[in-house]
């Protein structure tokens, strides 16, 4: 491996380890939602239904961002790919970019879902 790639890909792995951390914050929001959520019903607290749905925007737009910054790295990938590179290494480039879209895309879903359903209808989650 060269300098430059292995440069490139320490820094890649430092990104993704910073992101780990964002996940380890983004599970105690979730406690914290959850525990508003229940309060909410149990008590038809109108102040832990807004705690919960402010908490729940905040965790779709920071793991949108997330998911905006893997997509752009498959993205990356995709731009990279060489004549020579092998049919595998091709089709596993281009299925981690369709995945990386599609959790993008269903982020996005989940963000909108979020901002729109005032009454907690629907259950978001991460299933």
């Amino acid at each position: 491996m060269e300098k430059d790639d292995l440069n490139s890909k320490l820094k890649e792995i430092d990104i993704e380890n910073r992101i780990w951390f964002i996940y380890i914050g983004i599970i105690f929001l979730s406690w914290q939602a959850n525990y508003f959520e229940k309060k909410y019903y149990l008590n038809n607290d109108l102040q832990s239904k807004k705690k919960y749905q402010t908490i729940m925007i905040f965790i779709f737009t920071i793991l949108l961002l997330v998911y905006a910054y893997f997509l752009k790295s498959s993205y990356e990938s995709v731009k990279k790919i060489k004549p020579n590179d092998s049919n595998k290494k091709k089709l596993l480039i281009y299925g981690s970019y369709l995945a990386s879209l599609l959790i993008f895309i269903s982020g996005l879903i989940f963000l909108i879902i979020t901002i729109s359903d005032n009454n907690l209808d629907v259950e978001v989650a991460f299933d």
